[in-house]
């Protein structure tokens, strides 16, 4: 999970400082000093985490804390207010051409990720902003690269336009670009060619393309487990061939996150768009604020909510409402839930977006990627009667619905104690007024 072990370090760091009643100027420098040692071993740059950790210094230990009622906190929130400054203040949104195609050029090393990050890019686009993108396929050397593309535009639902490996790259962009405009696709996503590592044909072969297609925006693709190298390709690419911003794949694997947190600072370059998984839907528009926040062990309400929005079936969330404050929640609707929320994303990923939530533990409940597949075991070795009414499931029905799932005894106790913990939880939501409204989706077991 992206950030897990700066998040624990710095998590430490702030409590120590929140225990203290008063804050000297010792005590500032300590903390900071915690902070500077979570920052380099997230692999940040040097010279970032050493300005990053003056600014924060300066302002610590002026008034705005030294005076405060609750000077720890004031020294989170200013760690947050530069952290966000430091990625970029504000989330860099894709513009689009106002007239005729607009063209997207991605660039990187081989490995980084190119091939799935377009395909992702055009469903992002097809999903939130109504376009209706053109995959081109331009990596005409790397074994199989164009059929990888032809497979996941498959998955995307997006269409891919390829002419084999025979022609030169810049022409087959510009063909696809005609291609776009001829059937009315308004985006067209370049899947180029990249190296092992970076040189010279690579290079030329990249400028080319970008002075024939004139693409509205040329981003770099980097892996962020790759740390500081991410940084300095990043820097390679946008010296030699100029870049407007930055697609991080792979945050989900990597603990660290240092890549996210540099970046910005080193090429001047936004980060746009960050890979949060394997499938295509994996994709997050990169905002400063909410990244500082998870970062920090915030969580990150709104993209949580905007996943929500997503992943849920509207016409089902009023229903569960309705069925809430009726008394009527069944196993049924547990495990519909269970399903909705795992479409979200990753479940280490979503409870980290959950303030206060850390490492799978959620409401009355601990939750992993292993436990779910048992809990719908279990929920579907029951008969219709037992998941309507779990309070007739006895001794010898648990017994039978453990071994119909492959499960122990202790499991289905286990569950059938869980469920009914998260039916009166939520319905004690739902009558506040604070469950599903309006047919917007809710939340299983907060």
């Amino acid at each position: 999970m992206a950030f897990e072990g700066l998040t624990e370090k710095l998590q430490q760091t702030f409590k120590k400082l929140k225990g203290k009643g008063k804050l000297s100027e010792k005590d500032v420098k300590e903390g900071m000093r915690e902070v500077r040692l979570a920052l380099l071993e997230a692999d940040v740059n040097f010279l970032v985490v050493k300005d990053f950790i003056k600014k924060v210094t300066d302002r610590a230990v002026g008034g705005e804390v030294m005076e405060s009622l609750t000077p720890g906190q004031q020294v989170i929130k200013i760690v947050k207010e530069q952290l966000v400054e430091l990625m970029g203040s504000a989330p860099s949104r894709p513009v689009f051409s106002s007239s005729g195609v607009t063209k997207i050029m991605l660039v990187g090393l081989q490995g980084a990720g190119k091939t799935t990050a377009a395909a992702k890019m055009a469903k992002y686009f097809e999903k939130r902003s109504g376009k209706s993108p053109l995959l081109v396929a331009c990596d005409i050397y790397r074994p199989a690269a164009i059929k990888q593309l032809h497979v996941m535009g498959e998955k995307a639902g997006i269409p891919v336009f390829s002419m084999g490996d025979k022609g030169k790259p810049a022409d087959i962009a510009k063909a696809g670009l005609a291609e776009a405009k001829k059937n009315g696709r308004d985006v067209v996503i370049i899947d180029t060619a990249g190296r092992l590592h970076i040189d010279d044909t690579l290079m030329a072969e990249l400028k080319e393309m970008k002075e024939k297609v004139v693409p509205d925006q040329v981003l770099l693709v980097v892996d962020a487990m790759t740390g500081q190298d991410a940084v300095n390709v990043a820097q390679a690419f946008n010296s030699r061939i100029g870049i407007d911003g930055i697609f991080l794949t792979k945050l989900d694997g990597d603990s660290r996150g240092g890549a996210a947190i540099s970046v910005k600072a080193v090429t001047g370059k936004p980060v746009k768009f960050v890979g949060t998984g394997e499938k295509v839907e994996d994709i997050e528009l990169f905002h400063p604020d909410r990244m500082a926040s998870r970062i920090l062990g915030m969580g990150d309400v709104l993209t949580l909510i905007e996943k929500a929005e997503q992943s849920f079936d509207q016409k089902k969330a009023a229903e569960l409402t309705r069925k809430l404050k009726s008394q009527q929640f069944t196993l049924d609707d547990f495990l519909e839930q269970l399903r909705q929320v795992r479409n979200m994303g990753p479940i280490d990923q979503i409870m980290g977006m959950i303030p206060g939530i850390n490492k799978g533990k959620m409401g009355p409940m601990e939750i992993d990627e292993k436990e779910l597949a048992w809990v719908e075991a279990i929920i579907n070795s029951m008969t219709p009667a037992e998941r309507n009414n779990p309070s007739i499931i006895s001794g010898s029905r648990r017994k039978r619905i453990a071994a119909g799932s492959g499960t122990r005894i202790q499991q289905v106790n286990r569950l059938l104690k869980q469920f009914e913990q998260t039916r009166k939880l939520m319905r004690q939501f739902a009558e506040m007024g604070k469950g599903p409204k309006k047919g917007k989706p809710g939340f299983p077991f907060i």
